[in-house]
C-alpha cells in the first residue's frame, strides 16, 4: 500500500507536466476502444489522500483525463480497490464532461451537479441538472447513464412517473440551392 501511496504522490506533483503531454498526445489520437486502457490523470490545487478508508480528494479547478474522456468539477474524490480507481464522484457548480466516440464524430458533452464514473465498466452517471449533447441532439433529466464504450445514452428513473425527461432533436440544415447565374 505504501508503494501505491508514494506513486500517487509523486504523480501528483508532476500531473501538470503530464496533463500537458497528455493533452498534446491526445490530440491526434482518439482511440475510444483503449479509453479504459489509459491512465486517470488527474490535476487539481489540492489533493489528499486517505490510506485508511482507500480514498483522493482532490478540490479546486479539478480536471480528470482518461484517453478522450475529460472531466471538469470543483472536487473529484476517487475510491479505491486492491489499489485501483474503482468509483469517481465528481461535483461541482455544473462539472462537464468532454469525450470523443470516435475518430472523426463529434464529441459527446454533458454537464451535472454531480457525476459517478466507473472507469472498468466504463460507465458515467450524472446526477442532478444533468444535461448530455452530441451534434444539435439534447438529453436532459435528473439521472442520465452514459455508457463509454458503446455511447448509449439512457435518461431518465424506470421508478419515476413524475419526473420527466427532455429531448431536443434538431433538424438537419437544409442544403441552399446554388445561386443562378443573372444569364449574361
Amino acid at each position: 500500500m505504501k508503494q501505491n501511496k508514494n506513486l500517487r504522490c509523486r504523480m501528483l506533483r508532476g500531473s501538470g507536466c503530464c496533463l500537458l503531454l497528455l493533452a498534446l498526445y491526445s490530440a491526434g489520437a482518439y482511440a475510444l476502444e483503449s479509453d479504459g486502457d489509459q491512465p486517470i490523470i488527474i490535476d487539481s490545487n489540492t489533493a489528499t489522500y486517505d490510506d485508511v478508508k482507500a480514498t483522493s480528494t482532490y478540490t479546486g479547478n479539478v480536471i480528470s483525463i482518461q484517453g478522450s474522456i475529460r472531466v471538469n468539477s470543483d472536487k473529484l474524490v476517487v475510491y479505491f480497490i486492491d489499489g485501483e480507481a474503482d468509483k469517481m464522484v465528481f461535483t461541482g457548480n455544473l462539472a462537464k464532461f468532454k469525450q470523443t466516440p470516435n475518430e472523426g464524430d463529434q464529441d459527446i458533452t454533458g454537464e451535472a451537479l454531480t457525476g459517478e464514473y466507473y472507469p472498468k465498466k466504463n460507465l458515467l452517471i450524472l446526477i442532478d441538472k444533468a444535461t448530455v449533447w452530441q451534434g444539435s441532439g439534447a438529453y436532459s433529466s435528473d439521472l442520465i447513464e452514459y455508457d463509454l464504450k458503446t455511447s448509449l445514452v439512457k435518461a431518465g428513473e424506470k421508478e419515476s412517473a413524475g419526473k420527466r425527461v427532455h429531448v431536443v432533436l434538431q433538424p438537419k440544415a437544409k442544403e441552399q440551392p446554388a445561386a443562378k447565374g443573372d444569364g449574361k
